[in-house]
């Protein structure tokens, strides 16, 4: 039986870290599993970074259901509050790169490992793709 995985992102600019990364959800998820993408709204990505991203909430949304390791695709209602999307999904783990080990996940989420347990939601870390990102890309679109 699959489990239902859940993960979270901006994923402007789709690259092949993105498609590691989202392979991986889909193995850890099972063949019968789901993965299930909380997608960063424009409004949530212009504040906290302080520029709009590349391309729209909706074209991201297209790309991510044209990729064959994603389920579906939910707006992350909360923006910084991770909890109201993750409770509406209700996923069996939460799938992270593991580039979050060295920062506090659970602070920039806004929820607890407490939080998790009592919802039975499992943290699981996968490998990050070194050397390509959406930063860099831009950069390389610049010429910089």
């Amino acid at each position: 039986m699959g489990q239902i995985v859940y993960t979270g992102g901006t994923f402007d600019l789709i690259h092949s870290g993105h498609i590691n990364f989202l392979r991986a959800c889909k193995k850890i998820a099972g063949q019968d599993g789901e993965v299930v993408v909380s997608l960063n709204t424009d409004a949530f990505i212009e504040a906290y970074k302080g520029k709009p991203p590349v391309m729209t909430f909706s074209e991201r949304k297209e790309v991510l259901l044209g990729c064959k390791y994603v389920d579906q695709v939910v707006a992350n209602i909360g923006g910084a509050d991770s909890k109201p999307a993750i409770e509406l999904v209700m996923p069996d783990l939460i799938v992270i790169g593991d580039d979050w080990a060295r920062k506090d996940y659970y602070a920039q989420m806004q929820f607890t490992r407490e939080w998790l347990d009592q919802l039975d939601i499992q943290l699981v870390y996968v490998p990050y793709t070194l050397g390509i990102s959406t930063t860099d890309l831009k950069k390389r679109i610049l010429g910089k």
